[in-house]
């Protein structure tokens, strides 16, 4: 192959109609077929990443290998294709405004006066190019956030009308998903905020070459033929894509569809094989016929929205499947624990998790939730502050430090068991700057992780600013709590274990992020596991 294909993907009528989903499937039938894909993520917001954007915002902020704060979405692409991303995958408008003012101070413009056009979206452009300027992949999907028509959006749309033009025919096509709604009074499909959608991208000089239409109910013949002809894109560009059980039941809906065909074929590019999607079918086949079902509490104060934890309730699907078990995940906010309810609320559950977060609000509802967790032999898994608490909790119950707590909570604590981490003491800024992306830890061998990972030596994912105080450690493990994994460079400790209950597990890092279809992670999978023994009890 000559040169690195490129399909933009555009929304329109309105948000959240699953652009990040259909480009994963897409990119999962594409690499599926032997061709080398990946996908990026254009997010017209300013903020330079989601860093410091709170959950309840934009949901979860997903951690790269090389330590990018990224949209959710490469979280689905990841899953879907198995293939890490990395920082050059998500862009904001944050990020490309800021590059292009250090360059303007920096006097790389030479006296010109800087614009929207050209600069600004010469800078798009390039960014669009860099993953295919690598030589690493054949095609790039390019997810464009937010729909056409907004302000935000315009210096992207023109991006993409200049690099289709500039990378010449059967090199660039743009996918157009939109929505096809249900009037139930009339009693029939609509196609008309579809028009208007297409009418707008091609004000700004873009035309769809294909159309991927959302949509409840089965779109007809007659419709299809309307939508191609007042749309004016071919018959078989008009994809459907209706709603599904799960997300991962996708990939297939878009093979019967032909969507990978259609985009092959615009994009002047063989067939191949027919995609081999025998392990991800396998998968499916699983996640739809389970032998258990069990119910997982997850315990956070983010619960009214469930993208705050995205990545955590896709690995319970992965981890699900791989035991044939249905996992229920009953949300619980840590706000509403306490003495008086913590029995009734933890009554049902087979296995508790404590959830990631910032912050003092909730604390002591996961501080709970880990004590009843322990002293009920209830299997728990702690995650990142999660962990922290699992300290907590066993500083004040089993050590007797009853006023033991994390300095971001109580700077002023007697017992700071989880500190302030020694580089951070000096940092002001609060973007990108907490410890982020993949480190090592070392395994002890005699130690339930080390019977999960079967190594000695993992790499994981972090996100965090706070770190359990060493000065404690030979304590605490007098006490119980063992310290089985540390960071061999820091001496950081990453793994909490209790020895004598069925499933006692706290990680520093954040396993969720690193979960996929075709690799489900060994903590959930032995955590479900878990779960489904003690549901036999």
């Amino acid at each position: 192959m000559n040169q690195t294909k490129y399909i933009f993907v555009t929304g329109g009528v309105t948000s959240s109609l699953g652009k990040g989903i259909i480009a994963a499937s897409l990119a999962k039938l594409l690499q599926a077929r032997g061709y080398r894909t990946t996908i990026q993520k254009f997010d017209p917001y300013i903020n330079v990443d989601p860093g410091t954007l709170n959950p309840y915002e934009h949901g979860e902020c997903y951690v790269t290998d090389d330590g990018a704060e990224t949209d959710l979405d490469l979280g689905h692409y990841e899953r879907f294709l198995n293939v890490p991303t990395s920082q050059a995958n998500n862009v904001t408008t944050g990020r490309i405004y800021l590059s292009v003012i250090e360059k303007e101070r920096r006097g790389e413009f030479l006296g010109k006066t800087v614009q929207v056009v050209p600069h600004i979206t010469n800078e798009i452009k390039d960014r669009m190019q860099l993953l295919g300027n690598s030589g690493d992949y054949d095609i790039v999907i390019t997810e464009i956030g937010g729909t056409v028509g907004d302000i935000e959006s315009l210096p992207y749309i023109e991006s993409v009308r200049q690099l289709v033009w500039e990378l010449g025919e059967h090199n660039g096509i743009v996918i157009h998903l939109t929505l096809v709604p249900y009037l139930a009074a009339a009693g029939e499909l609509k196609t008309k905020p579809t028009q208007h959608s297409v009418k707008t991208l091609m004000e700004s000089g873009i035309k769809a070459d294909i159309l991927v239409c959302r949509t409840e109910h089965e779109i007809t013949e007659e419709l299809r033929n309307k939508l191609a002809l007042f749309c004016n894109v071919k018959r078989e560009a008009v994809i459907q894509s209706i709603d599904a059980s799960t997300i991962y039941e996708v990939p297939n809906l878009m093979l019967e569809e032909g969507l990978d065909v259609v985009a092959l074929k615009k994009l002047d590019l063989p067939k191949k094989a027919a995609p081999d999607l025998k392990n991800w079918n396998i998968f499916l086949k699983r996640l739809k016929n389970p032998k258990h079902t069990v119910n997982i509490g997850l315990v956070g104060k983010y619960v009214e929205m469930q993208d705050c934890y995205k990545s955590i309730l896709e690995a319970f699907i992965h981890a699900g499947a791989a035991n044939e078990t249905k996992v229920n995940v009953i949300s619980i906010h840590s706000e509403h624990i306490d003495a008086s309810t913590i029995k009734e609320k933890f009554a049902n559950l087979d296995a508790i998790l404590v959830a990631p977060g910032f912050g003092e609000r909730g604390i002591e509802g996961k501080i709970a939730a880990v004590q009843y967790a322990r002293e009920n032999k209830v299997p728990f898994f702690g995650i990142c502050l999660g962990m922290q608490m699992a300290v907590i909790e066993h500083a004040r119950n089993v050590l007797g430090y009853s006023d033991a707590n994390s300095t971001e909570m109580n700077a002023h604590t007697a017992h700071p068991v989880v500190n302030l981490m020694e580089e951070q003491k000096t940092v002001t800024d609060k973007g990108g700057t907490m410890r982020l992306g993949a480190w090592k830890c070392d395994i002890k061998k005699d130690s339930l992780a080390y019977k999960i990972y079967g190594t000695d030596s993992i790499s994981e994912r972090h996100r965090h600013r706070y770190e359990y105080n060493s000065s404690y450690i030979e304590q605490l493990h007098n006490a119980g709590l063992l310290a089985t994994g540390t960071n061999p460079d820091t001496g950081l400790v990453e793994i909490v274990e209790i020895k004598d209950h069925p499933f006692f597990i706290g990680v520093q890092y954040h396993p969720e992020y690193k979960s996929t279809v075709a690799n489900p992670h060994p903590i959930f999978v032995n955590f479900v596991a878990a779960a489904v023994q003690a549901k036999k009890k």
